[in-house]
């Protein structure tokens, strides 16, 4: 059967410009585009273009509140980031690197590492004096499983590890990053990276949204490398999605079924957010608690079963994100979007500015 869309049907031509390598100075200072699904009018400030039966406004994220009515549900992610990346030293004195993806049951660790040829099994890498990284296996999908030597796995993250930051971002990672590359809310360590349409919030804007009546609960994905890999396949239904860990506190999904008999809203903030509360998702819009794996790419045609408004970011050309989003809003919607999102400059990736779909 021919797929209705192919990866190249989210392909867009970024200026590099435009991706983000810097934190604004103030978290809630973004932007914010607005994607309206039906043309009703929005209490949002800001210029507004008519697309037919939809628009766009842009805006700016403090505007966020005047969107979200009391008794609405918000859905953060709050995971946080791990400092995975190790850079190690290889015998002949070169360098190489090592990001942790997550830990395994036996104490070793499933991660990615670079030269591929310096991570081989047999193979070790120094961390510092007896302190080395042992690769166990190469995977078929590339990845490595590595054990420590000499040094706890806690011990070497505290001791040498360092924030991951996406690839995108052509710099070190520096000491304001510790802060603005982690959410307000973030608690346990889990991912290797930030789930960045929640960069946005400051606590006094959280505060507000609490004040007003707007009910907030969390969840946890750990976010994986898998996030930045673009589809590769022109066919999306042939791509291998990449396996994230979540869980579901039973008080999220107790709101879930107390606002769904309401007829209130659900926002995920992010889409890490969606695919956890979609995996999790049973008969009526309610969600299962507990942990469990996804594996769930989201693509045009998906019926959405829990989340009915979404906060996010820019997304990378011919990723599964960029598909996820599509399918809340529509593929030709979407798409008209980032075209007007970069004619009028907005600030691209983890580090960019928001969008909200209604």
């Amino acid at each position: 059967m021919t797929p209705e869309f192919r990866t190249s049907d989210f392909d867009y031509n970024l200026p590099p410009e435009l991706i983000a390598q810097e934190p604004l100075p103030d978290r809630a200072g973004s932007r914010l585009l607005a994607v309206l699904r039906t043309s009703e009018p929005r209490d949002l400030a800001g210029p507004r273009i008519d697309l037919g039966s939809a628009a766009l406004v842009d805006s700016n994220f403090a505007e966020l509140p005047r969107v979200i009515h009391p008794g609405d549900l918000l859905v953060l992610n709050t995971t946080r980031v791990r400092h995975a990346r190790l850079l190690a030293t290889r015998p002949s004195g070169a360098r190489a690197e090592v990001l942790l993806i997550r830990p395994q049951p036996n104490g070793e660790w499933l991660a990615m590492g670079k030269p591929g040829n310096a991570l081989r099994p047999g193979k070790r890498v120094s961390l510092g004096p007896g302190e080395e990284i042992d690769t166990v296996a190469v995977l078929e999908d590339g990845h490595r499983l590595v054990r420590f030597i000499g040094i706890t796995s806690d011990a070497a993250i505290a001791r040498y590890g360092q924030l991951p930051l996406p690839p995108y971002i052509r710099r070190s990672p520096t000491e304001l990053d510790e802060q603005r590359y982690q959410t307000v809310y973030a608690q346990r360590e889990g991912s290797v990276a930030a789930p960045t349409a929640g960069l946005h919030f400051t606590p006094a804007l959280l505060d507000q949204l609490a004040g007003a009546g707007v009910e907030i609960a969390g969840l946890e994905l750990e976010v994986g490398p898998g996030t930045f890999k673009p589809v590769e396949t022109e066919d999306p239904t042939q791509h291998a999605m990449h396996v994230e860990s979540y869980e579901i506190p039973e008080r999220l999904a107790s709101a879930v079924e107390r606002v769904r008999a309401e007829s209130r809203q659900i926002w995920a903030v992010g889409t890490t957010v969606v695919r956890a509360l979609e995996s999790a998702a049973c008969q009526h819009g309610m969600v299962r608690p507990g942990a469990g794996e996804t594996r769930l790419m989201i693509t045009p045609g998906y019926r959405f079963r829990v989340v009915d408004r979404m906060l996010t970011n820019f997304h990378l050309p011919r990723s599964t994100l960029l598909m996820l989003v599509s399918a809340f809003a529509g593929h030709q919607l979407i798409m008209a979007a980032y075209r007007h999102a970069i004619e009028q400059r907005y600030r691209f990736y983890s580090y960019g500015d928001a969008m909200l779909i209604l």
